[in-house]
């Protein structure tokens, strides 16, 4: 167990994300990413590459040590100061009102506790900050939803944790953020895998 876990999980994670539809949305978020900048569940640092000059300081939470190791990688190639922590979405080691712009990328469906994790983010960034945000989510079609919900109590085990049947803008604006320009659509695959949110969020 230690074995996958330390060396063979992060990388299998980090093979999975790397899927080209995926691409774009880190590309577009990280363009936005501005100030002092939070990646949420940063994992193997795919995100890294897309920080563009707006962005001042990037800190990249995530509870895997294996996957901060193949974080530390990329961030050495970036010109953006990185600062890899080794902690959960539900615990941020941030200060209160810290952060310019939080970052989830495929983050929300995988923490334990949502709301928690969303409450913390509330919590570090400043009263003008903005959470940029691409998340696996529920389906609109009921037969596709129906499949999530019989599949997720299985992908979850081997798939990192991810749930499929999170509604991530439910859970966003229940822990008091505004939904900024929201787009929804499938990534090419299974449907029942890959139906994604992504948008922006503010603090209402």
């Amino acid at each position: 167990m230690g074995f996958y876990n330390a060396w063979l999980f992060p990388r299998v994670v980090d093979l999975v994300m790397q899927q080209k539809e995926m691409t774009p949305f880190r590309e577009r978020i990280g363009k936005a990413a501005s100030g002092r900048v939070l990646d949420i569940g940063i994992g193997s640092g795919l995100n890294l590459p897309f920080y563009g000059q707006r962005a001042d300081h990037v800190y990249g939470v995530d509870p895997s040590a294996g996957l901060l190791h193949l974080a530390e990688e990329r961030a050495h190639k970036t010109s953006v100061p990185v600062e890899l922590l080794r902690g959960s979405g539900e615990a941020l080691p941030l200060d209160d009102k810290s952060i310019d712009t939080a970052v989830m990328t495929f983050t929300l469906c995988t923490v334990d506790d949502a709301a928690k994790t969303l409450s913390e983010i509330r919590r570090v960034l400043k009263p003008e900050g903005v959470l940029l945000f691409a998340e696996h989510g529920r389906a609109p079609e009921v037969g596709v939803a129906r499949w999530q919900d019989r599949i997720t109590p299985v992908w979850k085990r081997v798939a990192g944790g991810c749930r499929l049947n999170r509604k991530p803008d439910d859970l966003m604006q229940a822990a008091g953020f505004r939904i900024e320009g929201l787009e929804t659509g499938y990534l090419k695959g299974p449907r029942p895998m890959g139906f994604v949110y992504s948008g922006s969020a503010r603090p209402s």
